[in-house]
């Protein structure tokens, strides 16, 4: 008996069978003109009397660009000071009796004709009343600041703050928010857990509204108006409405759908809200808070700046100022900076020449590019190939 059972085969021996398919042939395209890559292309020569024309004309249309961004940048007035170390200096015995130092860290970039105005060196004073319990917790520890306003600045003026080191765009952080809390929906603990918000999602059993990294760090120092040192009766003020991005306050909620007893504010609120929410300190109305919208817009890079405050109607005179900085918000420990930046804006934004002047090198390098081949094609031309043998492929 045989091992195997072979198949009948025809008295000529083939096999009955249908004659297999060639090897291989099943993965063969069809023979058409797309799957052939037979259809009809244009395959443009490079000569130099194409190529030396087009760098010539983006030169041509880069460098009026670049022109004209870099006049808009030039209109805009910045002044930056960094108070991070405000907090190691000293501590003056009252706020009658300031002891202000020199500030080493600060900026001024004025706008194109006024940049050689005349000014005297920022100054920054420590204010520590940390033991005083008559005095609001967020006022505790004060930066003095002054510093001189070189030329008058026509509104409108904003008032930023500036951070230095600080990953607002690493991807944890990014996405450690719950959206559907954010805008006043009931999110129970068990959704919250294990999810975006981890590891500040859920604490002894309640949700913390607003949960996540992001809520967490809110950034919470805050500042005074503008005084004239020479007259404190002139106060120049910023509103803190309008500083939002329109539209922003659709994801938030005027109050979370939660019983009080249900949440607990984020760890770093503890101050803010010590006995956790309560009837007398309730959550915060999310919906009208444009520094937490701002905040929650997280930046792009490491170092950035989110409006703080503006000024749309009042020009800022020309003058030496002060404010105050209510120390809330620690940077040092991660190695960050934090400064207060006060700006005009133009047509173009804010102080920004980088790509105005990217604009006009790209145009710079065009034109040389040009220019060196247009001389290199008249001492030396260079022998084009007979066009008679290009043809198109007609197959």
């Amino acid at each position: 008996m045989g091992l195997f059972r072979r198949k009948k085969e025809d008295s000529d021996g083939n096999n009955n069978n249908a004659v297999k398919k060639e090897k291989g042939s099943w993965r063969r395209p069809a023979n058409t003109a797309f799957k052939q890559q037979r259809l009809k292309a244009w395959q443009p020569i490079f000569t130099p009397k194409t190529v030396l024309p087009t760098f010539f004309v983006i030169g041509l249309i880069f460098a009026p660009i670049g022109a004209l961004l870099i006049w808009g940048s030039g209109k805009v007035s910045e002044m930056t000071f960094d108070y991070t170390d405000c907090e190691t200096l000293t501590p003056s015995p009252s706020a009658d009796q300031l002891q202000f130092s020199d500030m080493s860290d600060f900026n001024y970039r004025l706008k194109s004709g006024s940049t050689d105005a005349p000014f005297t060196t920022p100054q920054f004073a420590f204010l520590n009343r940390s033991d005083d319990s008559n005095v609001p917790i967020a006022e505790r520890q004060q930066c003095y600041i002054q510093f001189d306003v070189p030329i008058d600045l026509d509104p409108t003026v904003f008032l930023y703050y500036k951070l230095t080191n600080f990953y607002q765009n690493h991807r944890r952080y990014v996405k450690s928010l719950n959206s559907d809390q954010l805008k006043g929906n009931h999110v129970s603990v068990g959704t919250l857990s294990g999810g975006d918000c981890k590891p500040l999602d859920v604490i002894n059993g309640k949700a913390v509204y607003p949960c996540g990294l992001i809520a967490n760090s809110v950034f919470n120092d805050t500042y005074s108006p503008l005084n004239l040192t020479t007259d404190s009766a002139t106060t120049y003020t910023f509103s803190e409405s309008g500083i939002a991005w329109p539209g922003e306050a659709d994801k938030y909620a005027v109050a979370p759908d939660y019983n009080l007893d249900e949440i607990v504010p984020p760890p770093n609120w503890a101050l803010r809200f010590p006995n956790n929410y309560t009837e007398d300190n309730p959550p915060p109305n999310l919906k009208e808070d444009q520094h937490f919208q701002n905040w929650m817009r997280t930046a792009g890079l490491p170092t950035f700046t989110k409006l703080w405050g503006r000024n749309d109607n009042d020009p800022l005179p020309r003058g030496r100022y002060q404010i105050i900085a209510n120390l809330n918000y620690p940077v040092r420990s991660f190695k960050g900076r934090k400064a207060v930046v006060i700006s005009t804006v133009s047509w173009i934004g804010g102080k920004n020449p980088f790509l105005g002047w990217a604009y006009v090198a790209t145009a710079a390098l065009f034109v040389l590019l040009a220019v060196l081949g247009t001389i290199r094609h008249m001492i030396k031309p260079r022998k084009l190939g007979d066009m008679s043998l290009l043809s198109w492929n007609r197959q």
